[in-house]
């Protein structure tokens, strides 16, 4: 069950595991961070750039680097933890026979763990083909 509470003394006492409390302190902070790298990943490719250069050799060009690929892959990691975290919550708030939540779950988190991967695999494999 999510913790409903706003500040982190009433979530420790609403929390039924100290897991569940690290979850709860892990949205409020990768909430945080995800919105300022999505700030700064719209900063610098739509404002510093215009959009009109934006083809496939500019993001060779940028994803060649290691910095680039690192800053990209932060945001997919964050981006799905938080969003299947926030999902963990709805299932477990909609989904009332627990052997379906278990099976939605284990559906949700391979797809989730599949789409980690396959973003890994494609953005520290690919040859961006820049010398």
């Amino acid at each position: 069950m999510a913790i409903k509470s706003k500040r982190y003394q009433e979530a420790r006492l609403e929390a039924s595991t100290n897991l569940e409390l690290y979850w709860w302190v892990f949205m409020r902070v990768s909430g945080v961070v995800l919105v300022f790298l999505l700030i700064g990943h719209m900063w610098m490719n739509a404002v510093l750039v215009d959009l009109n250069s934006i083809d496939y050799d500019y993001v060779a060009k940028r994803l060649s680097q290691t910095t680039w690929k690192v800053y990209d892959w932060l945001i997919l990691a964050l981006a799905l933890l938080h969003g299947g975290n926030g999902l963990r919550y709805v299932l477990d708030d909609w989904v009332r026979d627990p052997m379906k939540r278990f099976w939605t779950k284990v559906v949700v988190y391979s797809l989730l763990a599949f789409l980690f991967f396959l973003g890994s695999l494609s953005l520290f494999n690919h040859d961006f083909g820049v010398n």
